[in-house]
């Protein structure tokens, strides 16, 4: 078992926020839902999505990929193979259990690891919700990021982009740049296999999002080959929008969606 592995199982992990523990719930027999947090975040900002979800029925997981809900440091010693391992596996499990094809919600990374699993995966993957999808930056430091990572480990976080007063993702001060690092060749691997993405797509998209730009979801709608497509703009949400004003909006068109796919039932 590698470090990575060994992080994501460790319930007890120093330092490890209680909030950040993964999620399952709903009926053995609902249409199955795998929710997949984003970068530096955890299950916490997912977990009102995903107990929605198994409110109406569905059988839902949420894992807590590795490095992540515990220190920025863990995370660097993680990068993306080990996140998409995690996801793959939760994926594998609900589509075993249920016999079903399995629904993805995904948040920021957690969309690029949504698209992953679509490309890889087609048979298995019955549709697509994208919250603020990360895979592609136009910042500059992007391109730099191979030779600074060397320079410093972290700069400051990401998290908290919330616009809710009194909203909490609970994700990292500080931004692991070796994992970082490792990410944006998650991003090249996905926009690389657009053209394969054809299951059914519910892009959400924060017109004031402080940590994505819309270079993402542009490429999404340009190269996805799905007939079935939504592309939603969030008037009042910033990125971590499954904890922002209009996450109503986000859940109740994900269980639309979802159950329209399973033949108008979630079970």
């Amino acid at each position: 078992m590698d470090v990575a592995e060994r992080l994501a199982r460790a319930p007890q992990a120093a330092g490890l926020d209680p909030r950040a523990a993964p999620f399952a719930g709903g009926p053995e027999d609902g249409s199955p839902v795998l929710v997949v947090h984003g970068f530096s975040g955890s299950p916490r900002s997912m977990r009102p999505w995903a107990e929605h979800l198994a409110a109406h029925g569905f059988r839902v997981e949420l894992p807590r990929l590795p490095g992540h809900g515990t220190s920025w440091r863990e995370l660097n010693v993680t990068g993306w193979p080990d996140w998409y391992a995690a996801a793959e596996r939760a994926l594998l499990r609900l589509a075993d259990a249920t016999g079903r094809p399995v629904g993805i919600g995904g948040l920021s990374m957690g969309g690029a690891l949504a698209l992953r699993l679509a490309q890889r995966h087609p048979d298995l993957v019955r549709g697509l919700v994208l919250v603020n999808p990360v895979i592609n930056i136009v910042d500059p430091r992007v391109r730099v990021l191979r030779w600074l990572r060397l320079l410093t480990p972290s700069l400051g976080g990401i998290a908290g982009d919330v616009a809710k007063p009194g909203a909490d993702e609970g994700g990292y001060d500080r931004t692991p740049l070796h994992a970082l690092y490792s990410q944006s060749h998650l991003w090249a691997a996905v926009r690389r296999d657009l053209p394969l993405v054809r299951t059914p797509l519910l892009v959400y998209r924060s017109r004031q999002d402080h940590v994505a730009d819309p270079s993402s979801v542009a490429l999404i709608s340009e190269a996805t080959t799905s007939p079935d497509r939504t592309f939603v703009v969030l008037e009042r949400s910033y990125h971590v929008a499954t904890l922002d004003h209009e996450a109503p909006l986000v859940f109740d068109g994900s269980v639309e969606l979802f159950a329209r796919l399973a033949g108008g039932r979630s079970s």
